[in-house]
């Protein structure tokens, strides 16, 4: 008898990206795990995206895996055979291979072919023959451009899942809003004063807004508004943040190296604007609902802030849409072109009713540049 979607009950997913990819798949996941009663989801992702996975409540487990095919290479082959071994003896009845465009789905699909998963689904831009048993002809980027969500919407949607509803999914638990209450209290940043979190660090270098602007942004807005500024960043980005709040005028407070996802959860969910490059916390910040003031590099046009009030800035160029991690043209200009002026500007207009300084009517119109608005 041959297997149907309808009747999967136990469900692999592949997403071996980022912690900013794995949440813009959420609404996917929800898709998938409502399609039937009881249905069991379990993720295959990289040790990066399972940390953000581990806060999903649609997600029921978690594969970690360093991906031969994924950046950078490992160069493990022990662990694949251990990998297809693993897959096999949890008896998936099926697997959804969640790429961007740029990536091949077909060594995953192999992957779980050789695990003996019977139903496999992915976009794909060749012909997969018997890898996939369902495939979804990759439309991107000759005929259309999609929001990565959109994207992975429109591939569940294909086997008749539909999500309930279609915004990230991001569960803060509720130590992690105790330990923030605290460490504000601790830094007597109350309710009084709206709160600003920023920050500045991001995982690809062509995706940083220059730290100096960053600083000169935050002046201005100080200027305007009585807000409290939060600056924060992983343990790797200490050095960053510091530089951010040594070079700015502003009372800013890092929190950097400090904070685990959950707690960064908590903590953007508790802010008034949250400005960030176009990194996870601007997929946090829109999971929890929180405005987002986006410094969009140009590198991709499908990571936009999703189903949350936000302000898009970023600088038009020739290059745009490299797909780089880092500045092919070495310039930097679609992020470096973004006036520090704008930035504040689009803060205090996210930040509305709760800046009280008449100040603020000397900030800049938003340039054309930005864009305003979900997406």
């Amino acid at each position: 008898m041959q297997a149907r979607w309808s009747d999967a009950d136990n469900l692999l997913c592949i997403r071996l990206d980022g912690a900013g990819d794995v949440l813009m798949t959420t609404p996917a996941l929800r898709a998938l795990r409502e399609g039937k009663k009881g249905r069991r989801l379990t993720l295959l992702t990289s040790a990066a995206g399972a940390v953000a996975a581990r806060q999903v409540p649609e997600i029921d487990d978690v594969i970690v895996f360093r991906a031969p095919w994924m950046k950078p290479d490992c160069g493990d082959t022990q662990a694949d055979f251990e990998l297809a071994a693993q897959i096999a003896a949890r008896c998936f009845d099926a697997a959804v291979i969640f790429t961007v465009y740029s990536q091949s789905p077909l060594p995953a699909a192999y992957l779980c072919r050789l695990a003996e998963v019977p139903l496999r689904l992915a976009h794909c831009r060749e012909n997969p023959y018997h890898l996939l048993t369902d495939w979804v002809p990759d439309p991107e980027p000759q005929r259309t451009l999609r929001h990565e969500v959109r994207r992975q919407l429109d591939l569940v949607a294909a086997v008749g899942c539909t999500p309930s509803h279609e915004h990230l999914s991001f569960a803060v638990p509720p130590a992690a809003h105790r330990r923030i209450s605290k460490l504000l209290a601790k830094a007597r940043l109350d309710r009084v004063r709206p709160l600003v979190v920023v920050h500045p660090g991001a995982s690809a270098a062509s995706r940083r807004y220059p730290p100096e602007q960053f600083a000169a942004a935050l002046d201005l807005l100080s200027m305007v508004s009585s807000c409290a500024i939060v600056l924060t960043g992983d343990s790797q980005e200490t050095d960053l943040v510091e530089h951010v709040a040594n070079a700015t005028r502003a009372p800013a407070l890092s929190f950097a190296g400090c904070l685990d996802l959950p707690d960064l959860g908590a903590l953007l969910a508790r802010a008034d604007v949250v400005i960030t490059n176009n990194t996870a916390p601007a997929h946090i910040a829109a999971a929890v609902g929180t405005p987002v003031v986006d410094l969009y590099a140009l590198t991709n046009p499908q990571h936009a802030p999703w189903l949350v009030e936000h302000r898009m800035l970023f600088h038009d160029v020739p290059c745009r849409y490299c797909y780089k991690s880092t500045c092919p043209a070495v310039h930097h200009n679609c992020l470096r072109g973004v006036a520090p002026e704008a930035v504040a500007a689009a803060a205090v207009d996210l930040l509305g009713a709760a800046v009280t300084s008449t100040a603020a009517l000397a900030l800049p119109s938003l340039p054309q540049t930005a864009v305003a608005g979900p997406p």
